[in-house]
């Protein structure tokens, strides 16, 4: 008996239900990709602090900031996760100003 990684989703009956399933779809791969997004702003800025580009950091992180934000409006992260990156990452591109 072989069995798969992925567990076989059962076909839903009710039309109800199938339209929830068709909307699950559509609001999984939005989320994942508002996910995605959140990820690769936040790496940019602290790729932009490793490399001790100031200018561009600071610039980075203002967008990084909008990002944030309204992924934490929508409910995919909890605005107190939301604040503890923004926090982090002020005070690395903060660190990095003062350095300089």
């Amino acid at each position: 008996m072989a069995t798969s990684s992925k567990a076989k989703k059962k076909t839903v009956r009710l039309a109800s239900g199938r339209k929830r399933a068709r909307q699950d779809v559509r609001l999984n791969a939005n989320n994942s990709s508002l996910r995605s997004h959140f990820r690769t702003v936040v790496k940019n800025v602290q790729k932009a602090v490793v490399s001790g580009d100031k200018t561009k950091a600071t610039e980075l992180f203002a967008t990084a900031q909008s990002v944030i934000d309204s992924v934490a409006d929508k409910g995919i992260f909890h605005k107190n996760k939301a604040a503890r990156h923004k926090s982090r990452l002020a005070a690395k591109v903060k660190a990095l100003a003062l350095a300089a």
